[in-house]
């Protein structure tokens, strides 16, 4: 068996003094190319679990306030759709004003006909009125549920509201008699006052449960906000601080280098004695 080869004390120390050195580069470089302090449980346990913990709850909350907005959007459709419903509905009401100014019955039987297409209209409009698959305002009108936290403790169901012409949503017959008695025309004209107040009404209700769903969409998005930040205190490194740690590791080195060949110095004058 050889030998042992022994190493003198200040050449060992140097030795172990490198290794640290060149292990604390390996580290800084590390940092520096992912951008993390810590990057695994070895680095921090505590801080690596606690800072996943803010990004899963981040990651969920983000996938919920992709869900708020497109619940915004769904609400604006029905918003709209009434806006384009309470226009039509306006034009009726000149069309039946116009039918009772004339006492011609021809002109009347014309306007009577012009009224229904428009209510034809609001109908079709109202069927129209569908984002991403739901619809808020036709005869069988679909509600909203949206979810606010992760474990759907907090949450909004909007509920849908009729506005075609039936009985059951703002209650506009077609012309009755095409026009031809004052009372048809009148009782035209009253369907259509109530219709409007009810068209206001749920564009009322619509609007409060829109301005909701966009406080809590902002309100999600800063909390996203605040758990990545969060996060990131935990994990990331200060790339300036790393840079500098980087430059006084390699000019460590470099003196480790030229104090171990110090080292090495007296035992080449000791081999040198048997040359």
């Amino acid at each position: 068996m050889a030998d042992k080869i022994s190493l003198t004390q200040a050449v060992r120390g140097n030795l172990l003094s490198l290794q640290r050195t060149s292990t604390s580069i390996d580290q800084t470089q590390t940092r520096l190319s992912t951008g993390l302090r810590v990057s695994s449980a070895i680095d921090d346990a505590a801080a690596f679990f606690t800072a996943r913990a803010f990004d899963n709850r981040a990651s969920d909350l983000e996938s919920l306030k992709s869900n708020i907005d497109l619940a915004i959007s769904t609400i604006q459709a029905g918003i709209d759709g009434i806006d384009s419903i309470s226009d039509l509905v306006q034009q009726a009401k000149g069309i039946a004003s116009a039918a009772k100014a004339t006492g011609d019955t021809n002109e009347r039987s014309t306007l009577a006909v012009q009224f229904n297409e428009l209510l034809s209209q609001v109908n079709s409009i109202a069927n129209d009125s569908t984002f991403n698959g739901l619809n808020l305002l036709q005869a069988t009108p679909d509600n909203l549920a949206v979810e606010f936290n992760e474990d759907n403790t907090s949450n909004l169901t909007i509920t849908g509201l009729d506005v075609t012409t039936a009985t059951s949503g703002i209650n506009i017959a077609v012309a009755a008699n095409n026009f031809g008695l004052n009372a048809n025309i009148d009782t035209a004209l009253t369907a259509i006052s109530s219709a409007l107040t009810t068209l206001r009404s749920n564009a009322s209700t619509l609007g409060s449960n829109n301005t909701i769903l966009t406080t809590r969409l902002d309100f999600t998005k800063n909390l996203v906000n605040t758990l990545e930040t969060g996060s990131g205190k935990l994990t990331l490194a200060d790339l300036n601080e790393e840079s500098a740690n980087l430059l006084a590791l390699q000019t460590r080195q470099q003196l480790g280098l030229n104090s171990l060949a110090l080292a090495s110095q007296s035992e080449r004058a000791i081999l040198s004695l048997f040359g």
